[in-house]
């Protein structure tokens, strides 16, 4: 009778001391408060009010990073957020050199955010996503680093401005299209102009050119169904009577 309620207790104290990580988790063990090793995946073993286990998932997580209020660098007004990729490259820094490496990532990430573009122009943030986010990686990365924590990307979500600003900027690109097209128009103008002086020079020198022309200008005459048609006289015909 004595040996099933022992055996009963040396059961419950094995199963206690039995921790299951999955292939994606990894535990740093503190054995009286002191550091002793990054366990897993697998079962590892516990020893119960001696050792202390912290679960790490070294999964990519993302970080949503709530709208900040920024003023850009030509003193524009506008509401920017963001969204962080990274994931726990170290487990062992990420519990014993932050106290929430989830909440400081977060924390680090919104006044990263307001810090770098509130450098930018209007324009530049709107026209160089790319160089922004690729910035703001490297800065995070940066700082993270101590932590354990790898930054894989940020990505600028939505930049919000005034609709005063949004209606500034939408004359401005319409005015920008209307000075293409006469910038086109007044180019095609040119060409046209540049081949018909072209087209008269090479007619002025061969007047069997003039001729021809002539001929052609009477086919095509012809082919339209007018009542009246009109046969231009060449001048080099009428010129003896003018001379006289």
């Amino acid at each position: 009778m004595i040996g099933l309620p022992l055996i009963i207790v040396l059961a419950v104290f094995a199963f206690s001391c039995i921790r299951v990580l999955n292939e994606y988790e990894r535990g740093v063990v503190l054995t009286l408060g002191r550091f002793s090793g990054v366990k897993g995946p697998g079962v590892i073993f516990l020893i119960p009010g001696v050792q202390q286990m912290f679960r790490i998932s070294t999964r990519v997580m993302v970080l949503d990073v709530p709208p900040q209020d920024i003023m850009t660098r030509d003193n524009i007004s506008s509401r920017v957020n963001a969204v962080v990729y990274f994931r726990v490259v170290d487990p062992k820094s990420a519990v014993l050199n932050v106290e929430n490496y989830m909440y400081a990532t977060s924390q680090l990430s919104q006044t990263t955010l307001r810090s770098v573009l509130g450098q930018q122009e209007l324009d530049d943030l709107l026209a160089n996503r790319d160089k922004i986010n690729k910035n703001l990686q490297e800065i995070l990365d940066q700082h993270t680093e101590p932590w354990g924590i790898k930054i894989a990307s940020v990505e600028v979500k939505n930049v919000d401005i005034p609709q005063d600003m949004q209606r500034a900027m939408a004359k401005q690109a319409e005015a920008e299209r209307e000075r293409r097209a006469k910038v086109i128009h007044a180019e095609g103008e040119f060409q046209a102009a540049q081949k018909l002086a072209d087209a008269a020079k090479i007619i002025g020198s061969e007047p069997a050119a003039i001729q021809l022309r002539y001929l052609q200008t009477l086919t095509e005459i012809a082919t339209e169904k007018n009542s009246t048609t009109l046969f231009p006289i060449p001048i080099d015909m009428i010129s003896a009577f003018l001379k006289k």
